[in-house]
């Protein structure tokens, strides 16, 4: 069933001219179509569409087959270029920005946001925390917009005809600038092979206006059987799905990454230790299990209070050990680690002002949840 609304359709000076008398309000049927919303007129002039291009019916990607799948384009709204940062002069609606988009011949995904009032912290900067959520959705928003999304969150046709879904086990962000309230930014997004049976996911988020590369980041997953919760490998159908995205790109170099392993803290070891957390219902994703990015709220809960205010997150590390439910109680433990030489793996070379190891684990057990390493600059040395 289509549903209708009245619109104001708003027509360039020459053509306005040429049909001056048939400028007024208009009736939209928006039909549940995911490429074409057709307006039409009260009036018999004209009719005008407001989406892209048709899509194609092809069974083909990036020159290999995805299983006779259809691949759709991203949404494209009005005369919106694919580089819309680029037109001469003129920005592009930034509402037809917002819509994420295939680039460099569709192995990459590039999505646009507003940095919003309430993804901020203290300092009037987007946190850690909202960096990882805009990750997370321009990832699993690429996997939609390919045509091989299934019936779960992130999971492909194929994964859900056998219930497997991913699971990330390890991600590494590098900082070099939080955007403040009311920054557009971009990321771009793309995937590649991980080993025999995993999958790398690499983003990078750049200053719309600017088109410098604030943050870089780069994770591992692998598959999960959901009824189970056991790790399993990667079907060949559900390969053949995934391989036509892979592209052959870090967006840290290696030299730059932190790839070491991350220590584990006991009660000996643990400078500070918070307890009693507990996950809501809210912490729940749609695979049934707290959220990543949840974790690295009870993470900071650890961490002293004078780092949080004087000190800007540049760096971290998570390494995913298990899944934690809503009735898991959880432990936060924090212990500083030696400052790095100069010549570190650190982002940009530059020596971190501090740095910490962190677990986060169950109450009852202790057992294991994340291990996570972080480093931090003093943000007065930053403004000298």
């Amino acid at each position: 069933m289509a549903a209708t609304c009245t619109a104001r359709v708003h027509i360039q000076e020459p053509f306005r001219k040429a049909e001056k008398k048939n400028f007024g309000v208009t009736k939209a049927v928006f039909y549940p179509r995911r490429n074409t919303n057709l307006i039409k007129l009260k009036k018999r002039s004209f009719s005008v569409v407001a989406s892209g291009t048709a899509p194609l019916n092809v069974d083909t990607i990036n020159g290999r087959k995805v299983n006779g799948t259809y691949v759709g384009e991203a949404a494209i709204i009005g005369n919106m270029i694919s580089e819309p940062h680029k037109e001469s002069g003129v920005d592009a609606p930034l509402h037809a920005i917002l819509l994420g988009r295939f680039v460099e011949e569709r192995f990459v995904y590039r999505q646009t946001f507003i940095i919003r009032s309430y993804e901020i912290g203290p300092d009037k900067t987007a946190t850690m925390e909202t960096l990882m959520n805009l990750l997370q959705e321009t990832a699993l928003n690429h996997v939609t917009s390919s045509g091989l999304a299934g019936n779960g969150f992130g999971a492909t046709r194929e994964m859900s005809l056998r219930k497997l879904i991913w699971v990330v086990t390890r991600i590494h962000i590098q900082v070099q600038r939080y955007s403040s309230w009311g920054d557009v930014v971009e990321i771009d997004t793309w995937v590649d092979a991980a080993g025999k049976n995993g999958m790398r996911r690499d983003w990078i988020i750049r200053d719309y206006h600017t088109q410098e590369i604030i943050t870089r980041a780069s994770s591992t997953w692998v598959i999960m059987n959901q009824e189970t919760r056991r790790l399993s490998k990667i079907p060949e159908q559900v390969r053949e799905e995934v391989i036509p995205f892979y592209l052959n790109r870090l967006a840290i170099a290696p030299e730059k990454n932190d790839n070491e392993k991350i220590d584990k803290l006991t009660d000996k070891t643990a400078e500070r230790i918070r307890s009693g957390l507990a996950p809501r219902w809210s912490d729940m994703d749609a695979n049934q299990h707290v959220n990543n990015v949840k974790y690295i709220g009870w993470i900071l809960e650890s961490v002293p209070i004078n780092v949080l205010q004087n000190y800007d997150l540049t760096s971290m590390t998570l390494e995913y050990r298990r899944e934690c439910r809503q009735s898991n109680l959880l432990e936060s433990l924090t212990s500083s680690s030696e400052t790095l030489a100069e010549d570190s793996n650190s982002y940009n070379n530059r020596r971190p002002d501090l740095e910490f190891t962190h677990l986060l684990r169950m109450l009852a057990d202790k057992a294991e949840i994340v291990r996570a390493r972080t480093k931090w600059h003093s943000k007065q040395n930053q403004q000298e």
